[in-house]
């Protein structure tokens, strides 16, 4: 599977440095140019690709680490968007409540993106803490999964748990917004919450 991050901010670099941390290669793009990536490769190393936001739209697994404002320039940048899995690593700060409407806010994201299997995760730790060692104490930091799509949710689950993180998967993407969303100046209760999953002793 082909991977590609796309944004390079704060978020966008915590998990670029995860991916690579772990040698599993990558393209990563941003919505201004390649050559402002280069900073970051230098940092990271040659198993991640500075791309074009049209060259990192052909992965077949596609982190959104953007602004949410920028979703829509994003879901312009292709056609395609067909069977691709999309890791909606954003969070709705600064958008009216009016706008998300009764939906959560990776339901406007699954719109914007026809025929995307969305799975929201990576979104709920502040990008100095997604960014470290996911192992502490006695087990390994959580991360939070959901999706419409169960194939989708588990192989985000299982490259979450690759990198490190104890992945929790919490089923469909309306039945988690309670807990994972940004609603105004409400906070899902899971947001910000720093949580390790403690490592079974062997019986």
């Amino acid at each position: 599977m082909k991977y590609a991050i796309i944004g390079s901010g704060k978020i966008g670099a915590a998990l670029a440095g995860q991916l690579a941390r772990h040698g599993i290669q990558f393209a990563i793009a941003n919505t201004r140019s390649r050559s402002s990536l280069a900073p970051l490769v230098a940092q990271l190393g040659d198993t991640v690709i500075p791309a074009t936001l049209t060259e990192a739209l052909q992965a077949d697994c596609i982190f959104l680490a953007v602004p949410f404002g920028a979703l829509q320039s994003v879901a312009n940048a292709t056609s395609d968007w067909n069977g691709k899995v999309v890791i909606d690593a954003m969070n709705a700060f600064g958008v009216p409540p009016e706008v998300l409407g009764d939906s959560p806010s990776s339901g406007l994201v699954a719109r914007a993106l026809p025929g995307a299997k969305v799975v929201k995760a990576f979104n709920h730790l502040p990008a100095a803490i997604l960014g470290s060692e996911p192992a502490e104490k006695d087990g390994r930091r959580v991360v939070f999964v959901s999706s419409d799509d169960p194939h989708a949710s588990a192989a985000v689950a299982a490259l979450a748990g690759k990198i490190g993180f104890a992945p929790i998967e919490l089923g469909g993407l309306r039945a988690s917004s309670a807990l994972l969303d940004v609603r105004g100046a409400s906070l899902g209760a899971l947001l910000l919450q720093n949580l390790i999953k403690l490592d079974e002793e062997p019986s």
